[in-house]
């Protein structure tokens, strides 16, 4: 008798196919009568003994494969199975018919059929692939049960039916609750959708993804990013019949931070980098505050506010700091998105005053940073400004709060001030870190603007209050004039313009540049405007005039001036012009085209040595005459002769009124990039 497996399909019955451990163990089975007679033999016992069933069925088993010498102890054996009914198991060697020797894994038992003849039944496999067997299934179930890899197995249908401890360890579950659950029921990945595609994937094609990297939030520590990495294989027997799919865990949650960390560093670098070119590009202190709002958002915080102490601004050394109160100018606020915490700030340009209790205040009379990691209702009313405020920082969900001092050279100057909104990740002591550099930059180039301001605010005034306000009225004339300090840089120069009366209703017509800028310039300009008018009283020719103010500048160190001094006289309609290196005066007469005059150009003043000659021009009345300095008409971008064309193009309408000429030259010849002030007088002959 023989023992065979089928399986049926709709096509009818398919041959047999090793499916389990047994047929991988070749398991063999025999049976024996009382007489020891071999009865029972099966296909699997011919491939373990060698022997046919008809070479082996009728014949003494003992006599078949037992050695002489081992025969008396299997005969004893045999005797105690048949007779106690107790089983035997153990190795024993048996003969092949090949006349060779394998040790056989034994397990005998006794068998009772329907008329009580008594049997014995021995299942025999190769001991030496049971024990490989054995040792493999040991070597696999220690390292599924002590692997700190996450391991587990599913189903066809994706339902656990293994998970070994770690697994255990990384969703919190017991290993009997997960039996029979989905994967969707148990892992804390957000993106269990795709893990589930991709393990159907591998269950069809039978190919392994391997190294799939998935992110969440394991119950055990809900409060922290863990990171693992997933290899999906398919199962089959050795049938290649499909048993499921396993999975592997891998914890890769120290690279993932370590990396998540670079990527963070690298960006704070990229971030410092480029506050460094585009923080503090002009010396405007508004300018500068919404650089640095700008660059903190939303790389930093969600809500950004730039707040500087009203006295800092002022140039006001700051008292010693106390607990009182502290007057705040808003100068720059930016959100990532549309959020109501705007309307919880003060709007940029307002004056408002914040409590000793409150933290920014805290904050620049220690000098320290105030981190609020989680912020709760017992902090808003610190961080706001009033109840209202508190109010709206609670809806637009403010949970994080950070302000930073901004100082330079050891003088505190006002707050830079961080929330969180949207951002779900709390400030940390790296963001005070870095949110510290961007300040420390950004207040070296507010300080560096406000005293500029301030020197310019005093070097204007004095020049101002050096030029004439408005020229009087002069016997034959009409006059209009204007200055403008250059654009680009605020800066104020040593440009300036005169208007004098002299004897016999003649007026003098001064512009002149001091070379530089700043207060130093316009005080020499003043002095070369005083030493003008002390010269013209003497009733000189305009060159004797600038042969004077030439020796006069040569004693005033590191100076050079250009300067154009021309006498109108109504009397004989004459106009004198004597010129020191100054760009040369344009002349639009009615019915003619506009022309510069053809002036001997003379070195500048401080030169010293050089005599200066005096030109006569005719006039007629309607005439105009146009003084400037080269503030008007040069720049870096373009010819010089060009711009004197264009100049003499926006003078083609004499009889226009001469505060529209000034208007018209100012607003058409400058631009927002020029570097120089302006000095500008017209005159029309009447």
């Amino acid at each position: 008798m023989t023992a065979q497996s089928f399986e049926s399909n709709e096509y009818g019955p398919e041959p047999p196919r090793p499916i389990g451990l047994l047929d991988v163990l070749s398991v063999a089975a025999v049976v024996v009568d009382a007489d020891g007679r071999i009865v029972f033999w099966t296909p699997q016992a011919e491939e373990l003994f060698g022997y046919t069933a008809e070479e082996a069925l009728g014949t003494h088993a003992a006599r078949l494969f037992i050695h002489p010498e081992h025969l008396p102890a299997v005969v004893q054996l045999f005797a105690e199975v048949l007779e106690t009914g107790r089983s035997w198991a153990g190795a024993f060697p048996v003969r092949l018919k090949d006349g060779s020797t394998r040790l056989t894994e034994f397990r005998n038992m006794r068998l009772t059929d329907d008329l009580g003849d008594v049997y014995a039944l021995g299942i025999a496999a190769d001991h030496s692939l049971l024990q490989r067997v054995e040792t493999d299934l040991a070597l696999c179930e220690r390292l599924i049960n002590q692997s700190p890899i996450g391991l587990a197995l599913v189903d066809p249908d994706l339902r656990f039916l293994l998970v070994n401890p770690a697994l255990e360890r990384i969703d919190a579950i017991p290993a009997e609750e997960h039996i029979g659950r989905r994967l969707r029921e148990t892992l804390p990945l957000p993106d269990i959708d795709t893990i589930e595609s991709a393990l159907r994937q591998v269950l069809t094609t039978g190919t392994p993804l391997l190294d799939q990297y998935h992110v969440g939030r394991p119950p055990a520590d809900p409060d922290h990013e863990h990171a693992w990495s997933l290899s999906f294989y398919r199962l089959e027997d050795p049938g290649g019949r499909v048993l499921g799919a396993a999975i592997s865990f891998v914890d890769v949650t120290e690279r993932h931070r370590a990396a998540a960390e670079a990527d963070r560093a690298r960006r704070r670098l990229a971030l410092i980098a480029d506050a460094s070119t585009r923080v503090g590009t002009t010396l405007e202190v508004e300018q500068t505050a919404r650089e640095l709002a700008e660059i903190a958002t939303p790389e930093l915080a969600d809500v950004v506010a730039v707040d500087v102490l009203d006295s800092a601004l002022a140039c006001r050394r700051m008292r010693k700091p106390d607990n009182g109160p502290e007057l705040f100018r808003a100068l720059a606020l930016k959100a990532a998105y549309p959020s109501v915490a705007l309307r919880a700030a003060d709007p940029p340009g307002d004056l408002a005053a914040y409590d000793g209790d409150r933290l920014v205040t805290l904050c620049v009379h220690t000098g320290r940073p105030v981190l609020v990691r989680h912020v709760g209702e017992h902090d808003l009313p610190r961080i706001a400004r009033d109840a209202e405020a508190m109010s709206l920082l609670a809806r637009a969900g403010v949970h994080s709060y950070l302000a930073v001092p901004l100082i330079a050279h050891g003088e505190v100057l006002g707050a830079l001030d961080l929330k969180r909104t949207r951002n779900p990740v709390p400030f940390d002591e790296d963001d005070v870190v870095l949110a510290g550099e961007l300040a420390s930059r950004a207040a070296v180039a507010i300080d560096n603007a406000r005293w500029f301001q301030s020197v310019r605010n005093t070097a204007l005034t004095l020049q101002r209050s050096l030029l004439p306000d408005h020229p009087p009225h002069h016997t034959g004339l009409e006059l209009a004039s204007r200055y403008q300090p250059a654009q680009a840089t605020s800066e104020v120069g040593g440009d300036w313009y005169d208007v004098l009366p002299l004897t016999g209703d003649r007026t003098a017509l001064v512009v002149g540049d001091v070379m530089g800028n700043g207060i130093d310039a316009a005080a020499t300009m003043g002095r070369l405007r005083t030493a003008t008018c002390a010269y013209a009283d003497l009733d000189l020719d305009p060159g004797s005039v600038l042969q004077h103010l030439d020796k006069i500048t040569c004693d005033l160190e590191h100076y050079i001036v250009t300067c154009l001094y021309a006498v109108y006289d109504p009397g004989t309609r004459q106009c004198t012009i004597a010129n020191a290196g100054h760009m040369p005066p344009a002349l639009a007469r009615l019915g003619r085209t506009p022309e510069l005059l053809d002036l001997p150009t003379g070195a500048p003043l401080g030169v010293g040595g050089i005599p200066f000659e005096t030109t006569t021009v005719d006039v007629g009345p309607g005439d105009l005459l146009v003084l400037y300095t080269d503030g008007l008409v040069e720049t870096r971008h373009h010819p010089i002769d060009d711009r004197l064309n264009a100049l003499l193009g926006f003078l083609d309408e004499p009889r226009r009124s001469l505060e529209e000429t000034c208007d018209l030259l100012l607003y058409g010849l400058r631009h927002a990039d020029d570097h120089d002030d302006v000095a500008l007088l017209v005159a029309r002959v009447l």
